[in-house]
């Protein structure tokens, strides 16, 4: 085949295998094995993966390991962390690991110990964050600051919300925290419409200063600014930079005192624990941030030495594969039962999509194999009353990760055990259904049977934490970071570049300059030159 994949002895006997089991139930795989779900489940870093609803046999696992091995999955992963260069199409090294990193750890790239990087960037954080939490930095007026806006997109957006709102319980509720990404007006104006600039700081996240929806909202927050203040050097009191731009930083007005940066072997969607994450820090404090960032470095080295049998993003990532590409599943639910974990989902919707929609693989050939699923949620039980529905009676098969949490952060009986119940019961139902029979038996009329009636053998994963704390959201978030990687070796695309969203771009900056400035050539389709004139009309 073009490209290698389809030609590994572990892909072809895996696809023989996939004829061999696919009407294979999981109610006759537990039948058959009455503890499965004693077994086919793996404790690690203080996390419970239970595996064992899934559509596989040990046969099946032992063929995705080898899969895995044939594809020189541990090569590459040590490859990774020792900073070689694997964004080949970028030609950069590959480091979210080292921005967890403990201090005195060395990760050598091009001759330099990034790790003393990374912390110096983290003690003037921590600095900074001090001096906005307890009042000593003030703005241009001399009133303290109490309401911090990030303006950014992407990963310099999803992350700080996600990690905002997950945990908001940590958070010092005497500040207000406010994200702004859309460049739709609307995001801006609702994001400060109750606040106040004397007490308000802009943290303007854009490592080149120049991205037109960040760029164009901190403009619109400098102008609101000045509108009330009127003194240029306000600017300075009131924003923030993380940019590696000194020059359009201070053109701009800030400080570059101010400005806290981050490198190029950090990908957008993997920057939430760069200088991306001072909101955060500002949010849950320097002390709970660096907890976060040990659960981070846990998950780590979790992914870097357990063997593949024992290893929880490399389960997730092959069972992923397994589902994508022999049960043709086009997405994977994410369904955090944590309300706190509300933008998670959304989060993981960049992560795991901006880095595996590939249809290119690392050597420049075209796949003939399908690649990156959709991945989309909502919290439990929310979603139990929207969406459940077509997972559990649907046409398709949607495998579900199921997060779950043994103690809730309040103390509200009987809340918590009413949603680890419904969590807990929506994975059995998916697993085993209901049958005709067992319907018939409830004295449901014949009529109605067929409606009530559910096949089950629909896969899930189930993950189980104690809590939600700064550590355990850090662990999370590494791994299914690690989990993209994975997939990424297995189907030979680079999961740190994102060329996809380049084109939309530039034709938006072309489209930009025809509507503002005349004349205004039609050098477009006929569909778009029309959209043109009918908003200019």
């Amino acid at each position: 085949m073009k490209n290698g994949l389809t030609s590994l002895e572990a892909w072809k006997a895996l696809d023989k295998h996939y004829q061999d089991v696919k009407r294979i139930t999981i109610k006759e795989l537990f039948r058959q094995d009455t503890i499965r779900g004693n077994s086919l489940n793996l404790s690690a870093e203080g996390i419970y993966f239970d595996y064992s609803k899934h559509r596989i046999t040990g046969k099946t696992l032992g063929l995705l390991f080898k899969l895995a091995r044939e594809r020189g999955l541990e090569t590459k992963r040590n490859a990774m962390f020792s900073g070689e260069k694997i964004n080949i199409t970028e030609h950069r090294s590959v480091l979210h690991i080292a921005l967890r990193a403990p201090k005195g750890s060395t990760i050598m790239v091009d001759g330099v110990n990034v790790v003393d990087q990374v912390h110096e960037v983290l003690e003037k954080m921590t600095d900074f964050a001090g001096k906005i939490r307890s009042g000593e930095w003030s703005g241009f007026t001399g009133k303290p600051i109490r309401n911090i806006v990030n303006i950014g997109i992407g990963g310099s957006d999803l992350g700080p919300v996600m990690a905002y709102e997950a945990l908001k319980h940590y958070s010092k509720r005497e500040l207000t925290f406010r994200f702004v990404s859309n460049i739709d007006g609307s995001d801006f104006a609702e994001a400060v419409h109750d606040l106040n600039p004397e007490e308000t700081l802009f943290i303007v996240a854009s490592k080149t200063f120049t991205t037109l929806e960040t760029m164009t909202n901190a403009h619109t927050a400098r102008s609101w600014t000045l509108n009330k203040l009127s003194d240029e050097a306000a600017i300075g009191r009131h924003f923030v930079a993380l940019s590696t731009n000194e020059k359009e930083v201070a053109k701009f007005g800030i400080d570059t005192k101010n400005m806290f940066g981050f490198w190029d072997w950090v990908g957008g969607r993997y920057s939430m624990t760069s200088a991306i994450g001072l909101s955060t820090m500002i949010a849950i404090g320097p002390e709970h941030y660096y907890e976060m960032l040990a659960g981070f470095h846990k998950m780590d080295e979790h992914f870097r030495t357990a063997p593949l049998e024992k290893n929880i993003p490399v389960i997730m990532a092959l069972l992923n594969v397994w589902y994508n590409n022999f049960f043709n599943a086009q997405t994977q639910a994410v369904l955090p039962y944590e309300n706190y974990l509300k933008r998670f989902p959304a989060y993981l919707q960049q992560m795991t999509m901006e880095s595996t929609g590939k249809y290119i693989t690392l050597d420049g050939q075209k796949v003939d194999y399908q690649t990156g699923p959709v991945y989309w949620g909502e919290p439990g039980t929310n979603g139990q009353h929207s969406f459940y529905q077509l997972i559990h009676q649907g046409t398709k098969l949607i495998p579900c990760d199921f997060i779950g949490f043994k103690e809730s952060l309040h103390n509200l009986p009987p809340h918590q055990d009413y949603l680890m119940a419904n969590m807990i019961a929506q994975g059995e139902a998916l697993a085993f259904g209901k049958t005709a029979e067992d319907v018939r038996n409830e004295g449901v009329d014949e009529k109605l049977i067929p409606h009530k009636v559910f096949e089950g053998n629909r896969p899930s994963s189930t993950f189980f934490l104690d809590k939600l704390s700064p550590v355990n959201l850090g662990k999370l978030v590494a791994m299914y970071e690690h989990s993209v990687f994975v997939q990424g070796v297995i189907w030979n695309v680079n999961p740190f570049d994102q060329m996809g969203v380049e084109l939309g771009k530039v034709l938006a900056q072309n489209i930009i300059s025809e509507i503002q400035q005349e004349p205004k050539p039609a050098r477009h389709d006929s569909s778009t030159n029309a959209l043109i004139h009918f908003y200019l009309k």
